[in-house]
């Protein structure tokens, strides 16, 4: 896989370290609806497959649609309100994304969380002029693993699957990039490396910057 012209990435677990940020909120909703708190490891674990699922797992399977939707709507108020709090960047993440965006490659964020959100936290960490476009799990009508969002993003830039990349740290993202029949990247720090077990992709990296040679010319 040399020369790749587009790399997709994911963004919790993948660039940035959210999940204090996202337990926080999630408690914040199960409390607001008088439920008590969840570990942090549980949290993390439903996290993936957007706002909506993560909301209805962190509920339970006895809360019903009403209470899952107003659990829903007060964990997007308060996690609007604190997505930075504690919220940062993996090691490596901003010295990878600067050397890949010198060497001219286009970069562009596919997650399942809310688009707003997430484009509020990109610029917020100072990545805005990194990305050419970002695209979130209210995007499109389906979310990962559904290739919508890398064929549309693949089309944005003129770029077909044997030059584009998609970096994640679930086995949603390696589905994501088998279903676009594009290159996949595990990273082995994120919420879910578990999960790329059952999911194993093209190649597995432990930190952001050993992505750049992988480009160059498609070996570590």
């Amino acid at each position: 896989m040399p020369n790749a012209k587009l790399l997709i990435f994911d963004l919790d677990g993948t660039l940035i370290d959210s999940k204090k940020d996202l337990v926080q909120a999630v408690n914040a909703a199960r409390c607001h609806m008088g439920l008590n708190t969840l570990d942090d490891e549980t949290v993390a674990s439903y996290v993936g497959n957007g706002a909506p699922v993560l909301i209805r797992r962190a509920m339970g399977a006895e809360a019903s649609e009403a209470d899952c939707a107003a659990a829903l709507e007060y964990f997007i108020a308060y996690y609007s309100e604190h997505r930075l709090d504690h919220t940062t960047l993996y090691p490596g993440v901003r010295q990878a994304l600067d050397d890949l965006r010198a060497e001219g490659h286009r970069l562009a964020i596919l997650t399942n969380k809310p688009v707003r959100i997430s484009r509020a936290i990109i610029d917020g960490l100072g990545l805005k002029e990194h990305f050419f476009q970002v695209y979130g799990g209210n995007s499109f009508d389906q979310k990962k693993p559904h290739p919508i969002g890398v064929e549309t993003l693949m089309a944005e830039v003129g770029s077909d699957p044997s030059r584009t990349m998609m970096i994640g740290d679930s086995g949603v993202d390696i589905q994501t990039a088998r279903n676009a029949g594009i290159t996949a990247v595990g990273v082995t720090y994120g919420f879910q490396p578990d999960s790329l077990d059952n999911n194993p992709p093209d190649y597995c990296i432990d930190d952001m910057r050993e992505l750049l040679p992988i480009v160059r010319n498609g070996s570590r």
